[in-house]
């Protein structure tokens, strides 16, 4: 891997973690008034939302990196699920020990699913390459 690679990993990083915050604030404007409201299911699914809104701003964030460039070669379902599963993981992880914290570890944990995902990607790109100047 070339420093021109690692540079463009780390501001790809950089931006969807940025949009995950983007889309995490977003969900804390809206979320503060159900969860103040005292319904039950309402809190529930309002938790459970948390991790899939905080994926989508990852992965928006790797979308709009791309576009910027006008390289765009990543499909949305193939990079939301990474942040996804990590992000659940994360929340599910720290949820017993307050929910409010949950914002932590879903940011933690996908921002490394964005790096893995990248390192992946540039491996197979790469990978690609060596095979086929065979």
């Amino acid at each position: 891997m070339n420093l021109k690679n690692l540079f463009g990993l780390f501001a790809k990083v950089f931006v969807s973690v940025a949009f995950a915050g983007v889309f995490y604030f977003g969900w804390m404007a809206a979320a503060i008034p159900i969860l103040k409201s005292g319904v039950i299911w309402a809190k529930v699914i309002c938790w459970l939302s948390a991790p899939v809104i905080t994926a989508a701003g990852f992965a928006c964030g790797i979308v709009i990196f791309e576009l910027l460039l006008g390289a765009r070669k990543s499909k949305f379902r193939d990079i939301v699920s990474w942040p996804l599963a990590s992000c659940y993981i994360g929340a599910a992880i720290v949820f017993p020990f307050g929910p409010m914290l949950i914002v932590f570890a879903m940011f933690a944990l996908g921002a490394v699913s964005i790096f893995t995902k990248e390192i992946v990607s540039i491996r197979a790109v790469n990978k690609q390459k060596n095979s086929s100047s065979l």
